[in-house]
Protein backbone atom coordinates (compact mmCIF):
# COMPACT_ATOMS: atom_id res chain seq x y z
CA UNK A 1 0.00 0.00 0.00
CA UNK A 2 1.36 3.40 -1.00
CA UNK A 3 2.16 5.67 1.94
CA UNK A 4 0.47 9.04 1.84
CA UNK A 5 -0.18 12.09 3.92
CA UNK A 6 -2.24 11.61 7.10
CA UNK A 7 -3.86 14.12 9.40
CA UNK A 8 -2.26 14.27 12.85
CA UNK A 9 -4.60 12.69 15.41
CA UNK A 10 -2.29 12.69 18.43
CA UNK A 11 -2.66 14.65 21.65
CA UNK A 12 -2.78 18.42 21.27
CA UNK A 13 -3.64 21.21 23.66
CA UNK A 14 -4.24 24.90 23.35
CA UNK A 15 -0.89 26.60 23.70
CA UNK A 16 -2.11 29.18 26.19
CA UNK A 17 -3.55 26.44 28.40
CA UNK A 18 -0.23 24.64 28.19
CA UNK A 19 1.52 27.88 29.10
CA UNK A 20 -0.77 28.27 32.14
CA UNK A 21 0.06 24.74 33.31
CA UNK A 22 3.71 25.46 32.64
CA UNK A 23 3.55 28.50 34.92
CA UNK A 24 1.82 26.47 37.66
CA UNK A 25 4.79 24.08 37.73
CA UNK A 26 7.15 26.98 38.48
CA UNK A 27 5.99 27.78 42.06
CA UNK A 28 5.87 24.06 42.88
CA UNK A 29 9.43 23.74 41.60
CA UNK A 30 10.52 26.69 43.73
CA UNK A 31 8.74 25.33 46.81
CA UNK A 32 10.28 21.85 46.61
CA UNK A 33 13.61 23.27 45.55
CA UNK A 34 14.14 25.05 48.85
CA UNK A 35 13.43 22.01 51.00
CA UNK A 36 16.28 19.93 52.30
CA UNK A 37 14.76 16.46 52.63
CA UNK A 38 15.56 13.83 50.02
CA UNK A 39 11.99 13.06 48.81
CA UNK A 40 11.22 16.69 48.11
CA UNK A 41 14.57 17.10 46.38
CA UNK A 42 13.69 14.19 44.09
CA UNK A 43 10.29 15.79 43.34
CA UNK A 44 12.05 19.08 42.66
CA UNK A 45 14.40 17.34 40.25
CA UNK A 46 11.49 15.70 38.43
CA UNK A 47 9.62 19.01 38.24
CA UNK A 48 12.74 20.70 36.87
CA UNK A 49 13.00 18.08 34.13
CA UNK A 50 9.29 18.44 33.32
CA UNK A 51 9.67 22.23 33.26
CA UNK A 52 12.50 22.05 30.73
CA UNK A 53 10.87 19.37 28.55
CA UNK A 54 7.60 21.28 28.32
CA UNK A 55 9.31 24.06 26.36
CA UNK A 56 9.76 21.69 23.40
CA UNK A 57 6.00 21.11 23.08
CA UNK A 58 4.97 24.56 21.93
CA UNK A 59 4.37 25.31 18.29
CA UNK A 60 2.67 27.99 16.25
CA UNK A 61 1.22 27.61 12.74
CA UNK A 62 0.16 30.33 10.33
CA UNK A 63 -2.23 29.82 7.38
CA UNK A 64 -0.79 27.57 4.66
CA UNK A 65 1.86 26.13 6.95
CA UNK A 66 2.17 22.54 8.12
CA UNK A 67 4.22 20.38 10.50
CA UNK A 68 5.20 16.82 9.67
CA UNK A 69 5.05 15.08 13.07
CA UNK A 70 7.66 12.34 13.60
CA UNK A 71 7.93 10.33 16.82
CA UNK A 72 11.37 8.69 17.09
CA UNK A 73 11.46 8.04 13.33
CA UNK A 74 7.80 7.08 12.89
CA UNK A 75 5.52 9.37 10.89
CA UNK A 76 2.48 10.32 12.96
CA UNK A 77 0.69 12.61 10.53
CA UNK A 78 0.72 16.19 9.33
CA UNK A 79 -0.52 19.03 11.52
CA UNK A 80 -2.22 21.81 9.50
CA UNK A 81 -4.45 23.56 12.04
CA UNK A 82 -3.51 27.20 12.49
CA UNK A 83 -2.92 28.71 15.92
CA UNK A 84 -0.83 28.20 19.07
CA UNK A 85 -0.65 24.62 20.42
CA UNK A 86 1.17 22.36 22.81
CA UNK A 87 1.84 18.75 21.74
CA UNK A 88 4.02 15.87 22.84
CA UNK A 89 7.46 17.47 23.29
CA UNK A 90 9.19 14.32 22.04
CA UNK A 91 7.63 14.75 18.58
CA UNK A 92 9.94 16.08 15.90
CA UNK A 93 7.90 18.87 14.30
CA UNK A 94 9.27 19.46 10.79
CA UNK A 95 7.88 22.75 9.54
CA UNK A 96 6.80 23.09 5.88
CA UNK A 97 5.28 25.85 3.80
CA UNK A 98 2.22 25.08 1.66
CA UNK A 99 2.23 28.48 -0.01
CA UNK A 100 2.63 28.92 -3.76
CA UNK A 101 6.13 29.74 -4.94
CA UNK A 102 7.46 31.16 -8.21
CA UNK A 103 10.39 29.66 -10.07
CA UNK A 104 12.01 31.44 -13.01
CA UNK A 105 14.02 28.83 -14.90
CA UNK A 106 16.92 30.39 -16.76
CA UNK A 107 16.93 29.78 -20.55
CA UNK A 108 18.66 26.55 -21.51
CA UNK A 109 19.99 25.42 -24.87
CA UNK A 110 18.08 22.51 -26.43
CA UNK A 111 17.53 21.08 -29.90
CA UNK A 112 14.10 21.37 -31.43
CA UNK A 113 12.38 18.65 -33.48
CA UNK A 114 14.59 19.12 -36.54
CA UNK A 115 17.80 19.66 -34.59
CA UNK A 116 18.10 23.46 -34.54
CA UNK A 117 19.72 24.73 -31.31
CA UNK A 118 17.37 27.10 -29.49
CA UNK A 119 17.26 28.87 -26.13
CA UNK A 120 14.09 28.30 -24.12
CA UNK A 121 13.11 29.27 -20.60
CA UNK A 122 10.00 29.05 -18.47
CA UNK A 123 8.38 30.43 -15.35
CA UNK A 124 6.20 28.25 -13.15
CA UNK A 125 4.13 28.42 -9.98
CA UNK A 126 4.37 25.39 -7.69
CA UNK A 127 3.45 24.34 -4.17
CA UNK A 128 3.55 21.32 -1.86
CA UNK A 129 0.57 19.01 -2.20
CA UNK A 130 1.57 15.91 -0.18
CA UNK A 131 3.84 16.61 2.79
CA UNK A 132 4.63 12.92 3.37
CA UNK A 133 6.04 12.43 -0.13
CA UNK A 134 7.89 15.73 0.02
CA UNK A 135 9.57 14.83 3.31
CA UNK A 136 10.15 11.09 2.96
CA UNK A 137 9.97 10.08 -0.72
CA UNK A 138 12.89 12.28 -1.78
CA UNK A 139 16.10 13.01 0.08
CA UNK A 140 15.06 16.55 0.97
CA UNK A 141 16.67 16.56 4.40
CA UNK A 142 20.11 15.70 3.05
CA UNK A 143 19.71 18.29 0.30
CA UNK A 144 18.70 20.88 2.89
CA UNK A 145 21.72 20.02 5.05
CA UNK A 146 24.09 20.32 2.10
CA UNK A 147 22.54 23.65 1.12
CA UNK A 148 23.10 25.00 4.64
CA UNK A 149 26.61 25.40 6.04
CA UNK A 150 26.57 24.68 9.77
CA UNK A 151 29.17 26.19 12.09
CA UNK A 152 29.23 25.06 15.69
CA UNK A 153 26.41 23.12 17.28
CA UNK A 154 23.66 21.96 14.90
CA UNK A 155 21.06 22.91 17.51
CA UNK A 156 21.93 26.55 16.98
CA UNK A 157 20.24 26.52 13.56
CA UNK A 158 16.95 28.38 13.87
CA UNK A 159 13.68 26.83 12.75
CA UNK A 160 13.28 29.59 10.20
CA UNK A 161 16.62 28.79 8.60
CA UNK A 162 15.81 25.08 8.62
CA UNK A 163 12.49 25.73 6.85
CA UNK A 164 14.13 28.05 4.32
CA UNK A 165 16.88 25.55 3.48
CA UNK A 166 14.33 22.71 3.25
CA UNK A 167 12.13 24.72 0.87
CA UNK A 168 15.22 25.70 -1.14
CA UNK A 169 15.99 22.00 -1.46
CA UNK A 170 12.47 21.41 -2.80
CA UNK A 171 12.93 24.31 -5.21
CA UNK A 172 16.20 22.84 -6.44
CA UNK A 173 14.41 19.53 -7.07
CA UNK A 174 11.68 21.35 -9.03
CA UNK A 175 14.29 23.26 -11.05
CA UNK A 176 16.13 20.09 -12.12
CA UNK A 177 12.90 18.35 -13.08
CA UNK A 178 11.75 21.49 -14.92
CA UNK A 179 14.89 21.44 -17.04
CA UNK A 180 14.27 17.81 -17.95
CA UNK A 181 10.59 18.40 -18.79
CA UNK A 182 11.43 21.49 -20.83
CA UNK A 183 13.98 19.56 -22.90
CA UNK A 184 11.46 16.79 -23.48
CA UNK A 185 8.68 19.10 -24.66
CA UNK A 186 10.96 21.34 -26.76
CA UNK A 187 12.39 18.31 -28.57
CA UNK A 188 8.93 17.29 -29.82
CA UNK A 189 8.24 20.46 -31.83
CA UNK A 190 9.96 22.67 -34.38
CA UNK A 191 10.78 26.26 -33.50
CA UNK A 192 8.40 27.70 -36.10
CA UNK A 193 6.50 26.75 -39.24
CA UNK A 194 9.46 27.51 -41.52
CA UNK A 195 10.84 24.09 -40.61
CA UNK A 196 7.54 22.20 -40.36
CA UNK A 197 4.18 21.91 -42.07
CA UNK A 198 1.98 24.96 -41.58
CA UNK A 199 -0.66 22.82 -39.88
CA UNK A 200 1.79 21.30 -37.41
CA UNK A 201 2.05 22.73 -33.91
CA UNK A 202 5.26 24.70 -33.26
CA UNK A 203 6.88 26.25 -30.22
CA UNK A 204 6.18 29.76 -31.47
CA UNK A 205 2.57 29.14 -32.47
CA UNK A 206 1.64 26.53 -29.85
CA UNK A 207 0.79 29.00 -27.11
CA UNK A 208 -1.53 27.57 -24.48
CA UNK A 209 -1.35 24.03 -25.88
CA UNK A 210 2.44 23.91 -25.43
CA UNK A 211 2.11 25.36 -21.92
CA UNK A 212 -0.51 22.74 -21.00
CA UNK A 213 1.74 19.91 -22.20
CA UNK A 214 4.64 21.37 -20.25
CA UNK A 215 2.49 21.61 -17.11
CA UNK A 216 1.35 18.00 -17.57
CA UNK A 217 4.92 16.71 -17.95
CA UNK A 218 6.02 18.63 -14.88
CA UNK A 219 3.18 17.29 -12.75
CA UNK A 220 4.03 13.74 -13.84
CA UNK A 221 7.64 14.23 -12.77
CA UNK A 222 6.87 16.01 -9.50
CA UNK A 223 4.04 13.71 -8.35
CA UNK A 224 6.56 11.39 -6.69
CA UNK A 225 7.79 14.31 -4.58
CA UNK A 226 4.33 15.47 -3.49
CA UNK A 227 4.58 18.72 -5.43
CA UNK A 228 2.08 20.30 -7.79
CA UNK A 229 2.62 22.76 -10.62
CA UNK A 230 -0.20 25.30 -10.62
CA UNK A 231 0.91 27.04 -13.82
CA UNK A 232 3.81 26.75 -16.26
CA UNK A 233 4.55 29.10 -19.15
CA UNK A 234 7.36 29.50 -21.66
CA UNK A 235 8.69 33.02 -21.10
CA UNK A 236 11.76 32.99 -23.38
CA UNK A 237 12.19 31.52 -26.84
CA UNK A 238 14.96 32.33 -29.33
CA UNK A 239 17.47 30.73 -31.64
CA UNK A 240 20.88 29.98 -30.17
CA UNK A 241 23.50 32.71 -30.91
CA UNK A 242 25.45 30.55 -33.37
CA UNK A 243 22.51 30.34 -35.81
CA UNK A 244 20.50 33.42 -34.83
CA UNK A 245 21.98 35.66 -37.58
CA UNK A 246 21.38 33.07 -40.31
CA UNK A 247 17.82 32.42 -39.15
CA UNK A 248 17.15 36.17 -39.04
CA UNK A 249 18.27 36.55 -42.66
CA UNK A 250 16.07 33.62 -43.63
CA UNK A 251 13.09 35.17 -41.88
CA UNK A 252 13.78 38.48 -43.61
CA UNK A 253 13.97 36.72 -46.99
CA UNK A 254 10.70 34.92 -46.28
CA UNK A 255 9.06 38.23 -45.35
CA UNK A 256 10.37 39.88 -48.55
CA UNK A 257 9.06 37.03 -50.70
CA UNK A 258 5.64 37.24 -49.06
CA UNK A 259 5.56 41.01 -49.58
CA UNK A 260 6.60 40.63 -53.22
CA UNK A 261 3.82 38.16 -53.83
CA UNK A 262 1.29 40.67 -52.53
CA UNK A 263 2.80 43.47 -54.64
CA UNK A 264 2.78 41.40 -57.84
CA UNK A 265 -0.75 40.24 -57.19
CA UNK A 266 -1.90 43.83 -56.76
CA UNK A 267 0.07 45.04 -59.78
CA UNK A 268 -1.44 42.42 -62.09
CA UNK A 269 -4.90 43.37 -60.88
CA UNK A 270 -4.21 47.06 -61.57
CA UNK A 271 -2.81 46.39 -65.06
CA UNK A 272 -5.85 44.29 -65.90
CA UNK A 273 -8.14 47.04 -64.70
CA UNK A 274 -6.23 49.69 -66.72
CA UNK A 275 -6.43 47.71 -69.95
CA UNK A 276 -10.10 47.01 -69.39
CA UNK A 277 -10.89 50.70 -68.78
CA UNK A 278 -8.92 51.81 -71.86
CA UNK A 279 -10.75 49.31 -74.03
CA UNK A 280 -14.20 49.89 -72.53
CA UNK A 281 -14.11 53.67 -72.80
CA UNK A 282 -12.37 53.53 -76.24
CA UNK A 283 -9.69 55.96 -75.18
CA UNK A 284 -7.01 54.37 -77.34
CA UNK A 285 -6.72 51.40 -79.68
CA UNK A 286 -3.86 49.07 -78.68
CA UNK A 287 -2.62 46.12 -80.66
CA UNK A 288 -1.12 43.12 -78.96
CA UNK A 289 2.43 44.40 -79.21
CA UNK A 290 1.53 47.74 -77.59
CA UNK A 291 -0.51 46.00 -74.90
CA UNK A 292 2.53 43.85 -74.06
CA UNK A 293 4.74 46.94 -73.87
CA UNK A 294 2.20 48.73 -71.67
CA UNK A 295 1.87 45.73 -69.37
CA UNK A 296 5.65 45.54 -69.06
CA UNK A 297 5.98 49.23 -68.25
CA UNK A 298 3.15 49.20 -65.72
CA UNK A 299 4.54 46.15 -63.94
CA UNK A 300 7.99 47.76 -63.75
CA UNK A 301 6.48 50.93 -62.26
CA UNK A 302 4.17 49.15 -59.81
CA UNK A 303 6.65 46.48 -58.63
CA UNK A 304 9.75 48.69 -58.39
CA UNK A 305 11.32 49.35 -54.98
CA UNK A 306 11.85 53.00 -55.85
CA UNK A 307 9.63 55.57 -57.50
CA UNK A 308 9.79 55.44 -61.29
CA UNK A 309 11.28 58.39 -63.22
CA UNK A 310 8.86 59.19 -66.05
CA UNK A 311 10.15 60.03 -69.53
CA UNK A 312 7.79 62.20 -71.57
CA UNK A 313 7.85 61.44 -75.26
CA UNK A 314 7.14 64.79 -76.96
CA UNK A 315 7.34 63.37 -80.47
CA UNK A 316 10.07 63.78 -83.08
CA UNK A 317 11.35 66.92 -84.80
CA UNK A 318 11.54 66.87 -88.58
CA UNK A 319 14.31 69.02 -90.06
Amino acid sequence: MEAKELNFNGFKMNGFLGLFIHLIVLPALIFFGFTTCVPTAVVAGILCIVWCIMFAGYMQLEPNEARAMVFFGKYKGTFKETGFFWVNPFLDKKKLSLRARNLDVEPIKVNDKIGNPILIGLVLVWKLKDTYKAMFEIDSQTMASSAHTVTGNANQISIGNAVASRMNAFENFVKIQSDAALRQVAGQYAYDDNEADTEELTLRSGGEEINEQLEQKLNERLAMAGMEVVEARINYLAYAPEIAAVMLRRQQASAIITAREKIVEGAVSMVKMALHKLSEEEIVELDEEKKAAMVSNLLVVLCADEAAQPIVNAGTLNH
